[in-house]
C-alpha cells in the first residue's frame, strides 16, 4: 500500500509550529452470507465458527476515519480520543486494545531506526462518520473498525499489508476483519489458541461476479436492542442447536458457497445464503432467554421472497431470483443479479405502500437512493408482465398493511477493499478535522 507523504508540519492553536501526522481512509460495509455468531475467545476476538460475506460498494456504505497524531502539542502519553458522527464517544475496551497494538508496533519500528519520528506514544485525535444507521443490523462496527486500523496504520506510518491490519481489525469488531478485503471475503476460524490463523482471506475480486448486487431494505433504523456482543455470549452459553451449527453445518456450508462463488451458481448460492440466515436467527431463538432481532416487517420480506421465486422459477427456469439475509438486526439484504434488479423493486414498493411515492426531491432521494433509476417500467409490455406476475404471488402473500413499514431501500453491488483518501498534504481537503483540530 502506497500512502502519499505525510505534511510534517503546520501551526497548531495548541503548540508553536506543532507537527502533525495525519490519514483519512474509507472502508466497506460487509454483509456475511455464511454467519459468524460466537466467540471461543473473547479477548482475542476469535470465533466460534468460519465465515464468509460480501464486502459492499463504499461509495454507497462506508465508514470514514480520520487519524490525527499531533506530535509536539501537549497531552498526556498513549492518549485518544474519539468523536463518532459527531458526537465525542467513550473509547471502548477493544478500541483501546486495537491502537495499544498498532503503537507497539510503532514502537518496535522506532527502536529499529533512530531517525524516523517519534509517533509510538503520542496523543491521537480519531473523527468517523457512517454514511448509513448505525448499529441497526448494517455491520457498522466492522466497517468502522477496519477504517480505524487502516487509517492508523497510515497515520502513524507503519506500512503493514493488508492481512496483518486484517487480523489487528479483528481485536476491535470480529468481522471488522473482513472488510479489509474487497469481493467475496472468508474469515477463517482457525485453531491456533494464540489466533494467528484466524484470518480473513479473499476467495473472489469484486471484478469477479460483475452483475451481483444488492437490496438493502431498511425496517428499522435504530438501535437494536440487543448488541451483538451480548447476544453471541448468551447463545454460547445456552443454545445446543449453536453446537450442532458449529461442528456439523458451517464446515460443508463453506465449501458449498465458495465453490458456489467460483462457478458463479447463483441457485446454489442463493438456497445457501437463505438457509444459513434461517438457522442464525434460529439459534437466536434457541438461546435461552431468546433473542429476537426480526420483527413483523422481516417476516413479510421473507414470506414475499420466497413466493416470488416460487412464481418466478416458472418462467425462467431458475430456482431462485432472489436471496435475503438478515444480520443481527431487522434489515433484509437482498442478493440478486443486475437484470432483476428492476421487476424485484418494483415487486417489494408494491407490496410494503410508503409515502414518499407521491412526493418529490430530497423526500424520494433520501428513500430510494440510487434505486431510485429502476422504479419505471422500461415499456407496457413489461408493465403488463409484472402485473401478472403481482397477481400471481399475492395469491401467497399479503400485502402489508401499513404505510412506512420499510423506512429506506439501498441499492448496491460488490465493491473493493478500504481506500486512503488523502494523508499529509493530500488530505486537507477530505479531513474530518479542522486545522485546530475540532471535527468538522
Amino acid at each position: 500500500m502506497t500512502v502519499p507523504p505525510l505534511k510534517k508540519q503546520r501551526t497548531h492553536p495548541d503548540a508553536a509550529n506543532a507537527r502533525i501526522y495525519e490519514a483519512t481512509a474509507s472502508a466497506p460495509v460487509n454483509i456475511a452470507v455464511i454467519k459468524y455468531w460466537g466467540k471461543r475467545s473473547e479477548a482475542l476476538m476469535l470465533p466460534t465458527n468460519s465465515s464468509l460475506s460480501l464486502t459492499l460498494d463504499q461509495d454507497q456504505l462506508q465508514s470514514k476515519t480520520t487519524v490525527r497524531v499531533v506530535v509536539d502539542a501537549d497531552g498526556k502519553e498513549n492518549d485518544a480520543a474519539l468523536w463518532l458522527n459527531g458526537n465525542r464517544e467513550k473509547l471502548s475496551g477493544r478500541v483501546t486494545a486495537l491502537l495499544a497494538r498498532m503503537r507497539a508496533l510503532r514502537v518496535t519500528k522506532e527502536a529499529k531506526d533512530a531517525s524516523i519520528p517519534r509517533l509510538a506514544s503520542k496523543p491521537l485525535l480519531i473523527a468517523s462518520v457512517n454514511n448509513f444507521p448505525t448499529a441497526a443490523g448494517l455491520a457498522s462496527s466492522a466497517s468502522g473498525l477496519a477504517c480505524l486500523a487502516f487509517a492508523v496504520n497510515a497515520a502513524l506510518q507503519l506500512e503493514l499489508p493488508p492481512a496483518d491490519i486484517s487480523a489487528l481489525a479483528r481485536l476491535g469488531s470480529g468481522s471488522a476483519c473482513r472488510s479489509l478485503f474487497g469481493g467475496f471475503v472468508a474469515w477463517d476460524m482457525g485453531s491456533k489458541p494464540d489466533g494467528s490463523d484466524s484470518v480473513a482471506r479473499q476467495v473472489a475480486s469484486e471484478t469477479h461476479w460483475p452483475n451481483m448486487c444488492a437490496l438493502i431494505l431498511v425496517a428499522s433504523a435504530t438501535q437494536k436492542e440487543m448488541p451483538s456482543t451480548a447476544g453471541m455470549q448468551t447463545t454460547v452459553e445456552t443454545s445446543p442447536l449453536l453446537q450442532h451449527r458449529i461442528q456439523a453445518v458451517v464446515p460443508d456450508r463453506m465449501a458449498a458457497i465458495e465453490k458456489a462463488i467460483a462457478a458463479r451458481d447463483f441457485d446454489s448460492f442463493a438456497e445457501i445464503t437463505m438457509r444459513d440466515s434461517n438457522q442464525f436467527h434460529a439459534v437466536c431463538l434457541d438461546t435461552f432467554p431468546p433473542i429476537f432481532y426480526l420483527n413483523h416487517v422481516s417476516h413479510r420480506v421473507i414470506s414475499l421472497i420466497t413466493m416470488y421465486n416460487q412464481v418466478k422459477s416458472k418462467s425462467n427456469g431458475r430456482k431462485y431470483t432472489v436471496a435475503y439475509t438478515f444480520d443481527a438486526g431487522p434489515n433484509a439484504v437482498l442478493y440478486l443479479l443486475k437484470e432483476d434488479v428492476a421487476e424485484v423493486l418494483r415487486l417489494v414498493n408494491s407490496y410494503f405502500p410508503n409515502d414518499v411515492d407521491s412526493a418529490s426531491g430530497s423526500a424520494v432521494d433520501e428513500y430510494y437512493g440510487l434505486s431510485k433509476q429502476f422504479l419505471k417500467a422500461e415499456s407496457k409490455t413489461v408493465e403488463q408482465t409484472e402485473k401478472t406476475l403481482e397477481a400471481e404471488v399475492s395469491k401467497g402473500v399479503k400485502k402489508f398493511e401499513e404505510t412506512g413499514g420499510l423506512k429506506r431501500i439501498i441499492y448496491t453491488t460488490i465493491g473493493d477493499g478500504p481506500r486512503i483518501l488523502g494523508a499529509g498534504e493530500t488530505g486537507e481537503t477530505v479531513s474530518l478535522f479542522t486545522e485546530a483540530g475540532v471535527p468538522k
